[in-house]
């Protein structure tokens, strides 16, 4: 078995990495695997690296099985050097390299498992919002490129194994650096695309509201409609621009900073009472009463309330919500889905309300 150690030159990491994990940085470690199949009963594990926080610097460190014989020993190497580490992080670990590594321990009757780590699948993470960022896929190699970097490596894992195959027959020192190289750009690649990992950030942070103005914008048809504008101060920072609309809003993201227009819509809007049973509804009037204050109307003009007229109208500015962050809430008609506030004046002094309001914007899109 090789062992073999290098640290990564002058690389700062930008995410709070310790933040996600719970834990200090140098009890952090980023892995992936190299086996030669998927089952762990039918194949060979001849490689892990990892990357760790040590001394003030990034280090990688590779544990290299030179021929099928030496998994034992690869594992027992690995798991004793795990040791002072609580977090692991990996890309799509969860489905192969976790289970792969657990079925070889068993396998081989070695003593090792993952319960009393923390873990932080990279890929998980993000690909639920992959589509905002148009990328046609969530490989490792697409955020790679998204994020600016570029691989010396040529080959891909399925490529490698009969490199591999080769290198137990006749070991040769090209094909032990192609081996390594591509473990290598897999974990130093993790790293540096670990950034990614703010957009998920975006659901669980506070969002600040630095400016709130409103504005005009001119809409298909050529119409002019106003709109509420929110600049952003992001809790994190975007590895890069983001660009979408959802609904006829639209939020633009670059870095830390965030732009989000809301249109605001000027027409009658219904507020629907919660317990019809309690009111009248006044059919010339076209709205509903308490039946407290029912006395001052004539029976004549006044029925039992529905759930579908126990409603008050109103002509006002109002703004969507895809929950009620505001109340009360409005809605056009009886079962409608899209739900809406009046843009008060009480509403537009409250700064808190708008970082609320911001985050259920942003918290929307993200996970639409």
């Amino acid at each position: 078995m090789k062992i073999i150690d290098e640290t990564i030159p002058q690389f700062e990491l930008t995410y709070p990495l310790e933040q996600i994990c719970q834990c200090p940085l140098e009890q952090i470690v980023i892995m992936d695997i190299e086996t030669t199949g998927f089952t762990a009963r039918s194949s060979y594990l001849y490689l892990i690296g990892a990357v760790f926080f040590k001394d003030n610097n990034w280090q990688a460190r590779q544990w290299f099985s030179e021929n099928y014989s030496e998994e034992d020993e690869l594992l027992a190497d690995f798991f004793s050097f795990l040791i002072n580490y609580r977090c692991i992080i990996h890309f799509n670990g969860t489905t192969f390299d976790i289970p792969y590594l657990t079925q070889k321990c068993a396998m081989l009757k070695l003593p090792y498992t993952f319960h009393d780590f923390t873990q932080v699948d990279v890929y998980r993470k993000f690909n639920p919002f992959r589509g905002l960022f148009k990328l046609p896929d969530c490989k490792q190699s697409t955020l790679e490129k998204a994020c600016g970097l570029f691989r010396e490596d040529p080959f891909n894992g399925g490529e490698l194994i009969n490199v591999y195959k080769e290198y137990v027959k006749h070991p040769d020192e090209e094909a032990l650096r192609v081996l390594l190289l591509h473990n290598l750009e897999d974990i130093k690649g993790l790293l540096h695309i670990l950034p990614i990992l703010a957009v998920h950030d975006l659901l669980r942070c506070p969002v600040h509201v630095k400016k709130v103005h409103a504005g005009n914008y001119t809409d298909h048809t050529g119409a002019t409609k106003a709109e509420l504008l929110m600049e952003l101060e992001l809790p994190v920072t975007l590895p890069f621009p983001v660009t979408t609309m959802f609904k006829q809003c639209y939020c633009k993201a670059d870095g830390s900073q965030a732009t989000i227009k809301i249109p605001i819509y000027t027409e009658e809007m219904k507020y629907f009472y919660p317990d019809y049973k309690e009111y009248y509804y006044l059919p010339d009037e076209d709205r509903a009463i308490h039946k407290s204050v029912s006395n001052f109307v004539s029976k004549e003009s006044r029925v039992p309330a529905t759930a579908s007229n126990c409603y008050v109208r109103k002509t006002a500015y109002f703004l969507p919500q895809w929950e009620e962050i505001f109340s009360p809430c409005f809605i056009r008609n009886y079962k409608d889905k899209d739900l809406f506030f009046e843009l008060t004046n009480e509403v537009k002094k409250d700064r808190a309300g708008f970082d609320n309001y911001a985050r259920h914007i942003l918290s929307t899109i993200l996970t639409s």
